[in-house]
């Protein structure tokens, strides 16, 4: 009897083992720089869904496209699908059999050239496969930049969160996929030196919101300091 309600446990607990796991989604910080603005900033909720486009029509996106993952779960494209959707721009991408996955062309107006395309990075590196497959993780830093693959640098920018009026405090530009320091960036007025530092001073009290930005690179992410006195 005790072998039985033995096995029959061990046979149980291997059943729960291979369920996959469910698609419950995830918190995901996203950013989309187009060229000359941040079309979008900010934490999003999503799963992996069908998603449709004008140009692609409607498929599935869900990290199993092409065999990639096993198991369906949140993806890049599932993400700014879910923040177009609520947050009021658009975006738009041909469908390509051949790799199961979307090709984003336009974001909020901005299309692709014939020299200049949309790519995404997570956590600061560039992607490897379609959007539909890149699956995500919980508070993963995803960037959609417009002619990325074109650009210097993908500027990361920071510092402390908090500064008193008028006092110096100093952040720190890099480059957010290889970490090394970006010298020539503007941050509120100030340019980043050789290791790239730069000091500045906020005059007003409240929540101040920079951003690093420099002529041949995708600007940073947002940096919000509180001021105090």
């Amino acid at each position: 009897m005790l072998f039985r309600s033995l096995t029959l446990a061990f046979l149980a607990v291997s059943f729960v083992l291979a369920i996959p796991s469910s698609n419950k989604g995830t918190f995901v910080n996203l950013r989309i720089e187009a060229s000359q603005k941040t079309i979008f900033e900010g934490v999003v909720f999503t799963r992996g869904h069908d998603v449709t486009s004008a140009t692609g029509g409607t498929h599935h996106c869900d990290g199993t496209n092409n065999n990639t993952n096993s198991r369906p779960g949140p993806t890049v494209t599932t993400a700014l699908d879910d923040a177009a959707r609520r947050h009021g721009f658009s975006w738009d991408g041909a469908f390509f059999p051949d790799f199961d996955d979307y090709l984003v062309s336009t974001i909020d107006g901005e299309a692709n050239t014939d020299t200049e395309f949309w790519t995404f990075l997570v956590n600061f590196q560039f992607g490897e496969v379609g959007g539909c497959q890149q699956q995500v993780e919980a508070l993963d830093q995803v960037l959609f930049a417009f002619d990325g693959f074109g650009k210097a640098h993908i500027l990361k920018l920071t510092g402390p969160e908090l500064a008193h009026k008028n006092k110096l405090i100093t952040l720190t530009v890099t480059d957010g996929t290889t970490g090394a320091p970006v010298a020539g960036a503007t941050v509120n007025g100030q340019t980043s030196d050789a290791n790239g530092k730069v000091s500045i001073t906020f005059s007003k009290l409240g929540t101040s919101g920079i951003k690093a930005e420099k002529s041949d690179s995708i600007r940073s992410n947002l940096l919000n300091i509180l001021v105090v006195p």
